[in-house]
């Protein structure tokens, strides 16, 4: 439940002036009687329906519905005694704010049933200012119909943005989470292990230093051998996790098939307008893989690639003319594609295999667009 100081926007143009006649109007309808006992029972109807609404707004579990059931009772008979009918939006506007979905059904059945059961009343009993209001009555009413169920749409809609935004910050943890994990992964498999292994030749290496000189220089060779291996590894890693961009690796793809002496031909656009760096760093290493499989398994002469953007997907197509991709193969095992699946599965994305005169992977990934 939006709280009473909280039910506008705050670019509402002329909303908040609206809400202040209809809340003086009233007073007008009341005035308009000559029997002050009347004047001063309207006044206290009218003071305390705000109020009403007032509490309807901070209180919570059944003293909402006891709250808004007194203003309906209000509207009524401001309905009957005075002929205003115009309580019965403040009520719409209220009823649609309610966030339990038996209650707001039930309060909206209501107030519609009474609201159009005084009005007919007020026109049977032939009531001059309910004639005299006709065209203002009747849009009362289609308020009274649209109005409820536009706010509760409305509020539903910005609940679920809500679980989606914090749905999307906890992904993007889990995902910062699982890339930390498996940086320590690559770190412990990469350097601890060769560290290790440094420091047990280098302990050997000195206790040999004046016994077995040579053997000893055998052990810091080792020593020396292993730490550039590390560095290699670590220098590749960190190259790994820096991301490749999909115009950079169609210029590797391009050199790698031009040396395995396979034709290249490319069609699309690499203006990825809708799709995030993440999506793309999968689609360049699924590229890459491609390719690879291409040049190693398929013995073909001619490869493409073409890029089919959208604003709701990306297609990227790899077709070749070589002997196509066995049963096993097509059902992701071997050759990297079940690599592959993993990593689209990862961005939401699929993976097509088609064998027909050579092999044809279609990648399809969806594109976020962007907030304007």
């Amino acid at each position: 439940m939006n709280k009473w100081y909280q039910i506008f926007h705050k670019n509402t143009g002329l909303s908040p002036y609206v809400w202040v006649v209809f809340c003086i109007l009233p007073f007008y309808f009341i005035f308009r009687s000559s029997s002050p006992y009347q004047v001063v029972s309207g006044f206290i109807m009218i003071i305390l329906f705000f109020i009403c609404y007032r509490l309807s707004f901070v209180s919570k579990g059944w003293l909402v519905y006891f709250w808004t059931s007194v203003q309906i009772a209000i509207s009524i008979a401001m309905t009957l005694l005075f002929s205003y009918v115009y309580f019965s939006i403040f009520l719409a506007f209220f009823i649609g704010n309610i966030q339990n979905r038996a209650g707001f059904f039930t309060l909206y059945a209501i107030h519609l049933t009474s609201t159009f059961v005084t009005v007919n009343y007020g026109f049977a009993t032939r009531n001059t200012l309910f004639f005299t209001q006709f065209p203002f009555i009747l849009i009362s009413l289609i308020v009274v119909i649209l109005l409820p169920f536009n706010t509760y749409i409305r509020n539903k809609q910005g609940q679920l943005e809500g679980q989606l935004e914090h749905a999307n910050k906890r992904i993007s943890e889990l995902v910062k989470l699982e890339e930390r994990q498996r940086i320590a992964r690559d770190l412990h498999d990469t350097l601890g292990q060769k560290l290790s292994l440094i420091g047990l030749k280098s302990d050997l290496a000195g206790k040999l230093m004046i016994n077995n000189p040579a053997q000893a220089q055998a052990e810091m060779n080792d020593v020396r051998q292993t730490a550039r291996t590390a560095l290699k590894e670590v220098r590749e890693m960190v190259t790994q996790m820096r991301g490749t961009r999909l115009e950079d690796e169609l210029f590797r793809v391009k050199q790698i098939l031009k040396a395995a002496q396979i034709e290249f031909e490319f069609d699309g656009d690499l203006k990825l307008e809708n799709t995030n760096l993440l999506t793309e760093n999968v689609l360049s290493m699924c590229l890459k893989e491609a390719v690879t499989n291409v040049v190693k398994h398929s013995g073909a002469t001619a490869c493409s690639v073409v890029i089919e953007p959208s604003r709701t997907e990306l297609v990227l197509r790899v077709k070749d003319n070589g002997v196509g991709i066995a049963e096993q193969a097509s059902r992701y095992r071997g050759h990297g594609l079940q690599g592959m699946r993993e990593r689209l599965e990862f961005v939401n994305g699929s993976l097509e295999i088609v064998s027909d005169e050579g092999a044809m992977l279609i990648i399809r990934v969806p594109n976020v667009l962007r907030q304007v």
